[in-house]
């Protein structure tokens, strides 16, 4: 069983401070970064604290095929027709710095190969 996680994640969730979110529904949320790595950046994460995807199970398989069309949907609600990227970071190593499992949205130019 997952481990309930405080991170700004879980306070935004609350509202217990101010996010600019695109979408919610029961399960989860979607919010602009702070911090855009592209014109259009928004985080989707479960309201479910998961820590990593490395900690999802498969009493999750519904929720994780959930986060992947929110994506799809916020994609859609921001009109990223063009084109768009969703990725997952894993652990330090991965780059994650939020222990709350989340996926970037990332769209509105032409994304680079390799990623980094």
């Amino acid at each position: 069983m997952n481990q309930p996680l405080e991170t700004i994640f879980s306070k935004i969730i609350r509202r217990e401070i101010p996010a600019d979110i695109v979408y919610e529904d029961n399960l989860a949320i979607a919010f602009r970064d702070v911090s855009p790595q592209a014109p259009v950046h928004v985080l989707v994460i479960p309201k479910q604290p998961i820590a990593q995807l490395s900690d999802a199970g498969s009493q999750d398989h519904a929720l994780m095929g959930h986060l992947l069309l929110t994506a799809k949907r916020v994609a859609d609600q921001l009109n990223l027709s063009q084109g768009y990227r969703v990725v997952i970071n894993n652990g330090p190593d991965g780059g994650q710095t939020v222990s709350h499992l989340h996926l970037h949205l990332l769209g509105g130019r032409q994304m680079q190969w390799p990623p980094g």
